[in-house]
């Protein structure tokens, strides 16, 4: 007889076989990551008074409050408070892309019912993918623990903070198996996958920033919306403060949770079809779709109202605590004399052209994954069939730039909009707001721009390392650039790697042209050199 799990065995090793470079690289690389950040915060800071100055500042400050929660003065605590988040979301996009990949994906390509042809019982699959998906996360705790225990942090520290990312890993797998049952496609599943990773990062740092700051003064005590998130729930572990252990017991509910509902879901649908009723298409085509900017278009609109919501969502939090910088002493103040602000009146400016520099850092990534479609297509094969139409390369590659340059223009508006609503609604004069920060926000267009034409050009003559090199190049220009760049103490040529050190803090400072043409002529050269490259080379599939 054929139990719901026979065959999980062969397929669960089938599974590592697939996965046997991709999952490793992803632990290696976020070992790496979190190796380099441990290593720069302690040669950046050699003395305890630094370190206890970074989280004052950290812990003051409600809108950095948002990437990390300050947990006592120790250069462990330091590199979680910059780097958790950012690394406990790439462990969960790690575990929802597995688990997608071994489940919904076999069943939109057809392996699935090829499989369950032979000997297989019919939660084998979903079994083998949350499997794999768990022992890869059990070996990111291994490599994230080893990655701060090596650089010289408390060994009792570094296991928890190992522990807690992996933790968010598993439970995003509960997640995307339950989001493989939702959803006919894998696109579909994904996507709601990432927006749940998007939602717990989102109440994580909602409830940091609303939360408040101890009698040490290096501290945060976070507020409610923090204990709603998976994220958040890593980050009150405070695996450098002495902090418990219990958390662990709602990652194992949820995860327990997640995996009967969708086993559940799983039993009450049909091969290939999701819970979710699939939207019938109309019956003939809108005329947008017959060229290739319209087809990007469509492609691209589900996730450029996701990335907008967010941005919205961010620009009336951060601008309603935009008086709270008045009031600004200690690290905070220092921190923000070193973005300029020399006079008390210039404080509320330095705290908006900082969050404004953190929402490029976000509409920077929502470009890459905009622009790394192009690959996506030409992997998956429907490439091919746009371009047996009158389609060229070259129109094809700028239908997508295009498409990313309204996006990221859309999202960077957005925010200095909604920021300038809620801070014209707490320190007067909207009008000037609205002027300000929406200046504030296009300025930083060039900056992101450039990031996108570095895709642009790695996708035209690197296809296969065409994400790897996007990736690489947005991470070193986020951690070289003015958010995180001061904090390391590297020499100025280093920290003018990144474009987005060259961009002018408005509106604490005025409007320079020179950076921006500079920025943009760089971008329209990369951007032009991948166009070129893309119809010079054979189409590259996986190899």
């Amino acid at each position: 007889m054929i139990s719901a799990l026979t065959g999980m065995v062969p397929l669960t090793r089938l599974a590592f076989r697939r996965d046997r470079i991709v999952l490793p690289a992803w632990v290696l690389a976020m070992g790496a990551l979190l190796a380099s950040f441990t290593a720069m915060f302690a040669t950046g800071m050699p003395t305890h008074q630094d370190v206890v100055q970074e989280a004052e500042m950290m812990a003051g400050n409600p809108g950095m409050r948002m990437i990390g929660m300050a947990s006592g003065a120790t250069i462990g605590g330091i590199t979680l408070i910059r780097g958790y988040a950012a690394l406990a979301v790439m462990a969960a996009l790690m575990s929802t892309l597995a688990v997608v990949r071994h489940t919904r994906q076999n069943e939109e390509t057809g392996r699935a019912e090829l499989v369950g042809a032979a000997v297989v019982g019919r939660y084998a699959g979903l079994a083998s993918a949350v499997m794999v998906t768990v022992i890869a996360n059990v070996a990111l705790m291994v490599a994230m623990a080893l990655a701060m225990a090596g650089n010289g942090q408390p060994v009792a520290g570094s296991v928890t903070a190992g522990v807690s990312f992996g933790a968010v890993g598993i439970v995003f797998a509960g997640v995307a198996a339950v989001t493989a049952q939702l959803s006919s496609t894998t696109r579909g599943a994904n996507g709601l996958a990432a927006a749940a990773v998007g939602a717990a990062f989102l109440l994580a740092g909602a409830g940091n920033m609303l939360g408040h700051v101890d009698a040490t003064g290096v501290r945060v005590v976070s507020a409610w919306p923090a204990w709603l998130s998976p994220l958040g729930w890593g980050q009150q572990m405070r695996p450098f403060d002495h902090g418990p252990w219990w958390p662990l017991l709602l990652f194992g509910a949820l995860f327990a949770l997640l995996l009967s509902v969708a086993g559940m879901l799983a039993g009450r649908r049909d091969m290939s079809r999701g819970i979710l009723p699939e939207r019938r298409g109309n019956a003939v085509a809108a005329r947008r779709l017959l060229s290739p900017f319209g087809l990007a278009w469509r492609l691209q609109r589900g996730l450029l109202l996701g990335w907008t919501a967010g941005m919205l969502g961010f620009g009336l939090i951060f601008g309603s605590i935009s008086d709270q910088a008045r009031h600004a002493e200690g690290a905070a103040l220092d921190w923000y004399r070193q973005l300029g602000a020399h006079a008390p009146d210039q404080l509320t400016a330095a705290f908006q052209a900082s969050m404004i520099e953190m929402a490029a850092l976000g509409a920077a990534v929502y470009i890459v994954q905009v622009l790394l479609r192009m690959r996506a297509e030409e992997v998956g094969g429907t490439l091919e069939s746009v371009l047996t139409t009158p389609v060229s390369r070259p129109r094809w590659v700028v239908s997508h730039v295009a498409n990313a340059c309204l996006g990221t223009t859309v999202l960077l508006l957005v925010f200095g909009t909604s920021m300038a609503l809620t801070a014209g609604a707490v320190l007067g004069g909207t009008s000037a707001q609205l002027r300000d920060l929406v200046a504030g926000g296009l300025v930083q267009l060039p900056a992101v721009l450039l990031i996108g034409g570095v895709v642009v050009a790695a996708v035209g003559l690197l296809p296969r390392a065409a994400g790897a090199v996007s990736w690489t190049v947005l991470i070193l220009a986020t951690l070289l650039g003015p958010v995180f760049g001061p904090s390391l103490n590297l020499p100025d040529r280093m920290l003018d790697l990144s474009p987005f050190t060259h961009i002018p803090k408005v509106p604490l400072a005025g409007v320079t042209p020179v950076s921006a043409v500079v920025l943009l002529a760089l971008s329209a050269a990369l951007a032009t050199t991948g166009i070129i490259s893309t119809r010079r080379r054979d189409i590259a599939l996986p190899a």
